[in-house]
């Protein structure tokens, strides 16, 4: 059965494992703000999740909400996506992809990797072994000013 947010209780209970494995507690807020990557998986800043987060769950704290992406984080549900010095993104996608980031929208978009780590066309030396690569691309989007991952700027 789905949840309003759309994950099924298989997820839920893999939710729940993945954050006991970590050594952390299920929480509502920290499932609240896990779920509000999940609706939206746009890359949003902390700020932006606890915007969302918020309208939901007013009484939702922006403490709560760095803590909950920082459990998230430890225990490999969520990366941080850093882009220069901008604030840090959440990405709740953790299939082997790498990131697009618009120059001109400002949006951060999923780039899926065929074949993942293994494949990627790189030589590592005999002595080391990769966990995890990050990868980077920036560009345009092909319409900036229409896109709807477009960041207002002040």
């Amino acid at each position: 059965m789905n949840d309003r947010h759309g994950a099924t209780e298989a997820e839920g209970s893999d939710f729940a494992k993945k954050l006991s494995d970590s050594g952390l507690r299920l929480t509502t807020q920290r499932k609240h703000v896990y779920h509000i990557l999940l609706a939206q998986m746009d890359h949003p800043t902390a700020d932006e999740v606890y915007l969302r987060a918020k309208a939901e769950k007013p009484e939702i704290s922006m403490a709560t909400v760095y803590n909950s992406l920082d459990a998230l984080v430890k225990c490999g549900l969520v990366k941080q996506v850093n882009v220069d010095r901008a604030a840090t993104r959440y990405c709740s996608n953790m299939e082997a992809h790498c990131h697009f980031y618009c120059e001109e929208c400002g949006g951060v978009h999923d780039i899926e990797l065929s074949g993942g780590i293994r494949d990627f066309p790189i030589r590592l030396p005999r002595d080391l072994s990769a966990r995890q690569m990050d990868v980077s691309i920036r560009g345009v989007c092909k319409d900036p000013k229409g896109c709807s991952r477009r960041i207002a700027k002040s």
